[in-house]
Parts: structure tokens; C-alpha cells; sequence
């Protein structure tokens, strides 16, 4: 059975405001800093939505994950940009003749967000 891959996210209160940071495993820092609004648009449903046609249906492409869910390429894409940012998803490069396409695959199946006050 393979491991169990969890990505997660901490938000914490600092001054009457919600700073939101995930530890970043290519960053020497430590954390990178984001705002909640982030994750609003991370947790929206159809983000859920990609997620589950990837997992479910396979898709060759972003252009064929659009397809699937009959959205449109660009803001597709723009969902797949933010999901692959928070490390989500991972956008694999396929040669096909002339063309370079992106598979998505789904690199985590657990999301557990702590929140410290």
C-alpha cells in the first residue's frame, strides 16, 4: 500500500488578521507567506472539481482536463497554475509529434489545515 502524501496549511492570527504560511520544501527560508484569500481560492469547488476529474478520469492534457469539465482553457489553466503552486498537483511534460503538452497528476491525497489563534 503506498504512503499517504498530506499537504499542510497553517494559518495563524497575528494582529487581528489571519496570516496564512506552508512550509515550502524547496525553500531554504523556511515558509512561504501567503494571504487567506489564497486559500479561499485554493478550497473553492471547482478546484475540488479539477481535483477529482484528475484523480478520477485521467485527463492527457490541461486542454483535455477543460474539456472534461466544460470550462474554459485559460481558467483552467489558471486554477491548475494555483494547485500545482501549493504543491497539489504536479504537471508532468509529455512530447506528442511538434507539441509539448502538461499531464496533471495529483501528487497528495490528504489536506489538513490547523488553525492557531
Amino acid at each position: 500500500m503506498a504512503k499517504s502524501k498530506t499537504r499542510e496549511i497553517t494559518i495563524t492570527e497575528s494582529k487581528g488578521a489571519f496570516s496564512m504560511f506552508r512550509k515550502s520544501k524547496n525553500s531554504k527560508k523556511g515558509y512561504d507567506f501567503e494571504g487567506i484569500l489564497a486559500l479561499r481560492q485554493l478550497l473553492s469547488n471547482e478546484k475540488a472539481r479539477i481535483l477529482h476529474v484528475i484523480k478520477t478520469q485521467n485527463p492527457k492534457s490541461i486542454y483535455d482536463l477543460a474539456k472534461r469539465l466544460g470550462r474554459g482553457f485559460k481558467s483552467v489553466n489558471d486554477d491548475i497554475k494555483l494547485l500545482e503552486r501549493f504543491g497539489f498537483i504536479e504537471l508532468i511534460e509529455e512530447k506528442t509529434k511538434n507539441r509539448i503538452r502538461h499531464k496533471p497528476k495529483i501528487i497528495v491525497d490528504t489536506i489538513a489545515i490547523h488553525l492557531k489563534v
